[in-house]
């Protein structure tokens, strides 16, 4: 299916050059001068090679149609992940690479969704948040009162995050899977 390229999303799976990309990141730029253009970080889904193309916004682009299955997370051995279709209990090893910096936030049992072009996996999508552990947090600097002050902490997975000044070690905290942003305190 044809779209126009200022359509791509991350997560889409596109043909260009012959080949299939899974869309890592696009990037909308609109110069001073001349017509906007977009530009799209995005990985070859035989190869792992990752590369970057320009398109004008009105230039269109062929979109694969991808078939998506619930998948649950099991375990990690070296740099492999294990996961298990939900359906036919079929396991699926894959690169930890082919999530990039969202694989620090898998869990085991984790429900996720996976796209698949003819049977082949070429992206996978994380629930769009997870609770987690802080191990350890700075203390509140004296007179850090204002709303927007925020304090590093460390979460149980070893990602680094921004928290605001209540969150102390051992609070159980939301977090984005996006970008690892705090959302907020985790009820009970």
């Amino acid at each position: 299916m044809k779209i126009q390229a200022n359509n791509i999303r991350p997560g889409n799976v596109i043909e260009h050059d012959g080949k299939q990309w899974s869309v890592l990141k696009i990037q909308l730029i609109q110069p001073g001068k001349g017509g906007a253009f977009i530009q799209v970080e995005m990985r070859d889904v035989a190869s792992g090679v990752k590369t970057n193309e320009r398109w004008r916004t009105q230039d269109t682009v062929e979109k694969l149609s991808v078939d998506s299955r619930e998948y649950s997370y099991l375990y990690a051995e070296g740099d492999m992940l294990t996961f298990m279709d939900a359906e036919t209990y079929e396991q699926i090893p894959l690169p930890k690479e082919m999530l990039g910096a969202a694989a620090a936030f898998l869990q085991e049992n984790m429900h996720v969704a996976m796209d698949l072009i003819e049977g082949k996996p070429v992206a996978v999508h994380l629930p769009q948040t997870v609770v987690l552990a802080v191990t350890e947090a700075d203390p509140v600097v004296r007179g850090q009162t204002a709303a927007s002050s925020y304090k590093p902490a460390m979460l149980a997975n070893g990602v680094r995050t921004m928290v605001p000044p209540f969150i102390e070690a051992g609070t159980r905290i939301v977090v984005n899977t996006e970008d690892g942003s705090y959302v907020e305190r985790a009820k009970s």
